[in-house]
């Protein structure tokens, strides 16, 4: 709890408003971006595994489950496959590392206007 001296009297402009809705929107979707990140490098963790276990393989056709179907790969398309596909994530998983660097930059920019008119009255961290 702020003590009397602490708190700010300033009143909430629209502008204020306005920066502490975006604030908190940006917020919202930085914790997506997270989830989204965290889910990605998952998968990639899982296609490297698939493509080492394929290479420690017999040269035998593998069975590549694709979404409810099965299809039936040599050793090497399928790890072709793998790696094309750890390609792909780690594109996205880069776009979101670069959208979450904006994201946080941006909640700078905000946070030091903020603190600068409310002080200690306003809470802009996460808990």
């Amino acid at each position: 709890m702020l003590t009397r001296e602490e708190e700010s009297e300033a009143e909430v402009r629209r502008e204020d408003q306005e920066n502490i809705n975006k604030f908190g929107r940006l917020n919202a979707r930085l914790h997506e971006c997270r989830e989204e990140l965290a889910v990605l490098k998952k998968k990639i963790e899982q296609m490297d595994d698939a493509s080492t276990e394929l290479m420690m393989g017999t040269g035998d056709s593998v069975m590549l489950n694709l979404g409810n179907a099965f299809f039936e790969l040599c050793e090497e398309e399928a790890t072709e496959f793998c790696e094309e596909e750890v390609t792909r994530l780690q594109q996205q998983a880069d776009k979101l590392e670069e959208e979450e660097e904006e994201i946080l930059q941006e909640q700078k920019q905000l946070k030091s206007v903020l603190y600068g008119r409310f002080g200690k009255s306003i809470n802009l961290e996460d808990s």
